[in-house]
């Protein structure tokens, strides 16, 4: 028998999500049309909506993170939800309890979603595969692996500003080899039918046969942002500077960090995207990060409408019955 995908119930539903790999064109849109509902509850004078009173929001961030958890956290209870944070450094994994010890005693704690950040791939897929039935897994970024909510925040803020995906032309740049964001960025683009996908970076950071996901490689700066309607920048980890991958951010600024000299080829309208943290002077000029075309604020309020959008459709799921539960797993 065929195994059913992990992320969806038995009728084709949101269960978890774990990466965007997998889902359908339209089950993208849709969690871009739930979030358009949700982007002016932020502008009420109660900010929040009802739907998931009751429930119970557990963030499980076993990386570092202040962005992410908090618009994890701030999503949750606009929603209504009550949010429980554990403090991994003095949980119990740290004092020799198992992970999935520890998550068993959270169930037995009537808990509903587990939002997970971890720093190995696959952490947050092997979590969903041993949860109750009940509860949801929110991939909150795992390794090399996927960051699902910030790619939707990103084409969310993308079909925001320029309407739909065919006809544009999108450049990634930066350290597309260890980026679980570009990963998740590329299918999320593809799937939606993007017109020309660009990756650029040096060759040290583009992983073998990336062609194969549908996206054009580019080594040089100017070639690749030549006539792009929208540009994100990715984060590079300051850490993989000590290796051999490049010699320094300086010539890697020189080479692939964005200035308004280098802008100056893509459409007069390009959008200047990031994932966030900033290196400034590294990835990108403080003149073009702080400018007209920066919409580098706009995804952080993004992200808390998506994220919203996607625990209100997983939990908002209606609750499955024993034959049900049984041909989900």
């Amino acid at each position: 028998m065929r195994r059913r995908n992990l992320q969806l119930d038995e009728h084709g539903r949101l269960r978890h999500l774990l990466t965007i790999e997998g889902l359908k064109r339209q089950q993208i849109v849709d969690i871009l049309d739930t979030a358009e509902s949700f982007i002016t509850v932020g502008d009420q004078q109660v900010r929040k909506v009802p739907l998931l009173r009751g429930k119970t929001i557990v963030n499980l961030f076993f990386e570092a993170s202040t962005r992410t958890l908090t618009t994890f956290e701030l999503a949750a209870k606009r929603l209504s939800a009550d949010v429980l944070k554990i403090n991994i450094n003095t949980s119990a994994t740290v004092k020799g309890e198992s992970l999935l010890d520890m998550l068993q005693n959270l169930e037995a704690m009537q808990c509903d979603m587990f939002v997970v950040r971890h720093g190995d791939s696959g952490a947050a897929h092997l979590i969903a595969q041993h949860v109750a039935p009940h509860i949801s897994v929110i991939n909150a970024g795992d390794g090399r692996h996927a960051h699902p909510t910030q790619a939707l925040l990103d084409i969310f803020t993308i079909r925001r500003h320029k309407g739909e995906f065919a006809p544009l032309t999108v450049a990634i740049v930066g350290d597309i080899m260890h980026s679980r964001v570009a990963r998740s960025q590329i299918h999320a683009l593809t799937t939606l039918g993007i017109s020309d996908l660009r990756v650029i970076a040096p060759k040290t950071l583009i992983p073998a046969q990336v062609e194969g996901l549908g996206v054009h490689v580019y080594h040089d700066m100017k070639e690749g942002l030549h006539n792009a309607d929208v540009v994100i920048m990715l984060r590079l980890q300051k850490e993989r500077m000590q290796g051999a991958l490049l010699p320094s951010e300086q010539e890697y600024f020189q080479g692939y960090g964005l200035t308004e000299e280098k802008l100056a080829v893509a459409k007069t309208d390009v959008m200047v995207m990031h994932p966030g943290p900033i290196n400034r002077g590294v990835e990108i000029d403080s003149e073009v990060a702080d400018g007209p075309r920066s919409v580098i604020l706009e995804q952080v309020s993004n992200g808390i409408a998506v994220r919203m959008a996607v625990m209100s459709m997983v939990l908002g799921r209606p609750p499955m019955d024993k034959e049900s539960e049984g041909a989900a797993q």
